[in-house]
């Protein structure tokens, strides 16, 4: 691309659009790729324009609105959509619900080749149709064409962008604590519970309350496990209390724990174990008297199917503390980003 008078850009094509402002009409008046003649030149210079780019011959360049279109091409999504360019730039917008992953590594990777600009929602972020997960465009006009080939290789090693698709998932809920066993209190968890997991497909299977005793726990997940749950969810005995035998009748089931607390808060204590390709879950009681904890943060990961690892759960300390908002506003906030 260079930059010419003009007058001496005759025969020469043009690589931006010209715009025009004229009784209430605003608009293109020559179009990128336009070659420009003779008659054009009044007319140039009557919208005040002196100077234009115009492609060089051999300069191996790449305009903005290419770069965009093959920039989109580069990182295809399935369950999500790009957009055409609209000032130099392209939009991946979302057609379904669930779980947007990013490749930070790789972004980052990507961002620091030079002109390349590509941004997006924060990698485990629940989405919905219609919402925007990323933009891409290069700074200039015009880049080097070498740094969009660079992109392209590194994107065909590795997935930049993905939207997993929630499963549906059987789930049992077992609820521990002796007073509510025996009546002393009303349980609150299950219809906690039903609310968070009426937002993802699948069916409840059933809600057993439980004494504080390792036998009858146990027994109760594996009820539910007989009837083909996917996901379990324990609720009470979490704590370090003698009494509390959650954490214990986990292992006896023969789960692998990945981690019992996480760095996080609310929701400290909570416990992610899986048995095969089960997920299962000690929730502490955050969960009934907050709004959001990370329970809300991790029941996304589980719906899309993606296994937590240690690693994974050690990475909720940065975005791990909840602000305790007046107004809840999550996922739109700081808490569970990871």
């Amino acid at each position: 691309m260079k930059k010419v008078n003009v007058q001496d850009a005759v025969g020469m094509t043009l690589c931006h659009d010209l715009t025009e402002m004229r009784d209430g009409f605003k608009g293109a008046a020559f179009k990128r790729g336009h070659v420009i003649t003779e008659a054009d030149i009044p007319h140039m210079l009557d919208i005040g324009k002196r100077t234009v780019f115009v492609w060089e011959e051999n300069a191996g360049e790449i305009h903005e609105e290419d770069a965009a279109r093959r920039m989109a091409a580069m990182a295809p999504v399935q369950g999500a959509h790009y957009t055409e360019p609209a000032e130099g730039k392209v939009l991946l917008l979302s057609d379904s619900e669930g779980m947007f992953r990013v490749d930070t590594r790789l972004l980052r990777e990507i961002n620091s080749i030079g002109d390349i600009t590509i941004s997006t929602l924060p990698d485990h972020y629940p989405v919905k149709p219609g919402m925007r997960l990323a933009s891409m465009r290069i700074v200039p006009l015009v880049t080097k064409e070498e740094q969009i080939i660079r992109a392209e290789n590194l994107c065909k090693e590795t997935k930049l962008l993905d939207v997993l698709p929630y499963r549906p998932l059987k789930t049992g809920v077992i609820i521990t604590g002796s007073e509510i066993y025996h009546g002393r209190i009303k349980d609150k968890f299950e219809a906690v519970a039903r609310k968070k997991l009426a937002a993802y497909p699948g069916e409840v299977l059933g809600a057993k309350i439980c004494d504080d005793d390792l036998d009858m726990l146990v027994s109760a997940a594996r009820e539910f496990l007989a009837q083909g749950a996917d996901f379990l969810i324990f609720s009470g005995g979490m704590s370090v209390d003698p009494d509390d035998l959650t954490p214990a009748a986990i292992r006896s089931l023969g789960c692998g724990v990945v981690s019992h607390g996480v760095p996080s808060q609310p929701g400290n204590m909570t416990l992610m174990a899986y048995l095969g390709d089960v997920a299962v879950m000690g929730v502490p009681g955050a969960a009934i008297s907050l709004p959001t904890t990370i329970f809300d943060v991790l029941l996304p990961q589980v719906f899309s199917g993606v296994k937590f690892t240690r690693e994974d759960l050690i990475r909720l300390g940065d975005g791990g503390l909840c602000q305790l908002c007046p107004a809840c506003h999550f996922p739109n906030c700081t808490f569970g980003r990871y």
